[in-house]
């Protein structure tokens, strides 16, 4: 028997995907890839599958860098049904309660509860969710109707705007740190306002340093394969661009190979302690390091293509 998969290649590069909905972000993360015939690929931070906008898409031994940039802060445009609660607090749930004032919320009242939740807050994340129990993803078990304790975790909300409130609609523009869950903080927002309510479109604009123009649709990515990989390849961002406000270190030949093969060398006078990008004299990003208290500059992550 001949094998039938396609031949694979070694892409080395970041791709910010504007995903669509209705994709998790493992199939959206597949589809990439298999545009790319690249070897390997990984995501920085998943989207739910009602949820669009970036999903940035690491490709080759890029992936080492994934880790970092789910680190980063991020800009969502939410918008809420209120007056109705779900069992996954977005709009692919069941109804679980439901809210039909007389007189709904004002707009000043729904304005001050939103004005509660900027600045380092409490979530307590929701059953549907990655994290894990005992090795268990919770939205597993809260398929299966178990539901378990979630300890509260601390985000913070840079910025919560009202762009726009007309009962039962809330569209709010969010700026957040790393680990917010939206939907918590819609459920939270409406029960301030005096009500309830779930998320009913959700599109993450920005993730650190990238803006929403940076991102790049299927459509654009199927007509950029249809000419060929250069297409493809050209709506790459180089990986390093992740880690734009990171230091650079320069390594000549002899210490770029001690590097590359695991020891420390010498950090360039006037360097940081902490993580660095770490470039060869070709100019070409061989690792990331970390420069010691001792000034030393030690791998943490080798990228040998």
């Amino acid at each position: 028997m001949t094998d039938a998969r396609p031949p694979t290649r070694d892409v080395f590069g970041l791709l910010l995907l504007d995903k669509p909905s209705g994709l998790s972000s493992n199939r959206a993360l597949q589809r990439a890839k298999r545009l790319y015939g690249a070897a390997k690929a990984g995501h920085a931070g998943s989207l739910d599958p009602l949820a669009t906008g970036m999903l940035p898409i690491f490709f080759g031994a890029a992936t080492r860098l994934a880790a970092f940039m789910l680190a980063e802060n991020k800009t969502y445009r939410v918008t809420a049904t209120l007056g109705v609660a779900t069992t996954t607090g977005d709009a692919e749930g069941e109804p679980t309660e439901t809210h039909s004032p007389e007189t709904p919320p004002a707009a000043a009242v729904v304005a001050a509860a939103v004005g509660r939740f900027v600045g380092e807050i409490e979530q307590v994340p929701p059953m549907y969710s990655a994290l894990k129990k005992d090795g268990v993803p919770l939205y597993r078990l809260a398929r299966s109707g178990i539901e378990v304790e979630r300890s509260p975790r601390r985000v913070r909300i840079d910025a919560l705007t009202v762009e726009r409130y007309a009962w039962p609609e809330l569209t709010m523009l969010v700026h957040c740190s790393k680990g917010t869950y939206v939907r918590t903080l819609v459920e939270d927002v409406a029960r301030a306002a005096g009500t309830v309510g779930h998320v009913a479109a959700l599109r993450r604009l920005t993730v650190s340093p990238f803006e929403e123009q940076a991102m790049h649709p299927f459509t654009e990515l199927e007509a950029a394969a249809a000419e060929g990989s250069a297409a493809l390849d050209g709506l790459l961002l180089p990986a390093e661009a992740a880690l734009e406000s990171w230091p650079a270190a320069r390594l000549g030949a002899a210490d770029a190979s001690r590097l590359a093969h695991g020891q420390s060398v010498a950090a360039e006078p006037g360097l940081p302690c902490g993580h660095v990008k770490v470039y060869g004299d070709s100019g070409q990003l061989i690792a990331i390091g970390v420069v010691t208290e001792e000034r030393r500059l030690t791998p943490s992550r080798v990228f040998l293509r």
